[in-house]
């Protein structure tokens, strides 16, 4: 299988990397800037190209990856349907265009495989599957916080230097669709949500993004609160979910989901495997949920199995996203989706 990468960033690098550990040998990079090409033509020995048009004609591409700033994800897509290559995305918070897209996917029969990374972290697996076994009761209440510090994610460059500064993409405001795409597939999307999102703390270089979310989740028959920010000098990922018989905790610091048994009074480690993180990442962000991910992509190309997430879910999500951000101008509940 060809596949052409698209975008050569942080991401993009990961998404080559993950290609190789999966054997795929046929692959090419692109980007507009010359001194991502040299550098991932250095470390990863593939094919580079600066010019879109030379890199698709090298290529030949049967599959591509687009790991481009999400504010042009659509170019790439709109390219990918109009030449009927199937195509992945990384996760999205602009919606530019998409219920056109959608539609023509549907047309063109060809795969769309937004980002769905969280579905494929060994936490999130067993935390879903915890849940729809009902051991846990019914659910009152879930509590998340999703907390990482801004400049931490790209030590190499200025947070002004790349998307995350954006205010239509900004680093707060990407992470509420990511936690939200795993959250939604494992609880179902809200009846209703609130929301206040604001900036909070100086960081330099993110002057014009909001970098906290809280956010309230009405699912009828239980609640969940959900906090996102960008301003945590140490990352953080802990959820708590309070059920009739148990309760589950999770914080991805422990490579175990807890659960308690009020009636042996303790906790029960449930253990599950995490793969090293690569060098100059957070050390909870193993690449094994990333290359899982891209198999089930190229698994999907290939018809084996479909994949996880689809575009009219991922529209859904930012949907949600909108109406949170909604709630917060309006001050006051409104619908989970419009």
């Amino acid at each position: 299988m060809n596949v052409l990468v698209i975008g050569l960033g942080s991401m993009g690098k990961r998404r080559i990397r993950c290609l190789q550990a999966l054997q795929v040998t046929a692959i090419h990079g692109f980007d507009l800037r010359a001194d991502r090409t040299a550098e991932t033509g250095k470390l990863y020995h593939v094919p580079v190209h600066c010019d879109f048009g030379e890199a698709v004609a090298a290529s030949k591409p049967d599959a591509v990856v687009i790991s481009v700033p999400p504010d042009i994800h659509h170019r790439y897509m709109a390219w990918a349907v109009e030449h009927r290559v199937p195509f992945f995305v990384e996760a999205s918070v602009v919606d530019d265009g998409m219920a056109e897209l959608i539609n023509r996917v549907k047309v063109s029969g060809i795969l769309a495989a937004p980002s769905a990374t969280m579905m494929f972290h060994p936490a999130i697996k067993l935390v879903r599957d915890i849940v729809k076994s009902g051991e846990l009761g019914k659910i009152s209440n879930i509590v998340l916080h999703s907390g990482q510090y801004l400049p931490d994610w790209h030590t190499y460059e200025k947070v002004s230097e790349y998307y995350v500064s954006n205010q239509a993409t900004g680093g707060a405001r990407e992470i509420v669709p990511f936690e939200l795409t795993w959250f939604t597939m494992v609880f179902g999307f809200p009846r209703r949500v609130a929301a206040n999102y604001r900036k909070t703390i100086a960081i330099e270089g993110a002057d014009y993004i909001d970098d906290t979310y809280n956010c309230l989740l009405d699912y009828g028959a239980f609640l969940a609160v959900i906090t996102v920010d960008v301003v945590s000098r140490c990352a953080t990922r802990r959820l708590v979910i309070n059920g009739a018989r148990k309760q589950l905790c999770w914080s991805w610091d422990e490579n175990c989901v807890k659960v308690f048994d009020p009636q042996t009074k303790a906790w029960e480690p449930r253990a599950y495997v995490m793969a090293s993180a690569q060098k100059g990442y957070n050390a909870n962000i193993g690449e094994n949920m990333y290359i899982d991910e891209l198999r089930s992509f190229l698994d999907a190309v290939q018809g084996k199995a479909p994949f996880i997430n689809s575009m009219e879910n991922d529209h859904a999500v930012l949907r949600l996203l909108y109406q949170l951000e909604r709630s917060d101008r309006l001050a006051q509940y409104v619908e989970g989706q419009q």
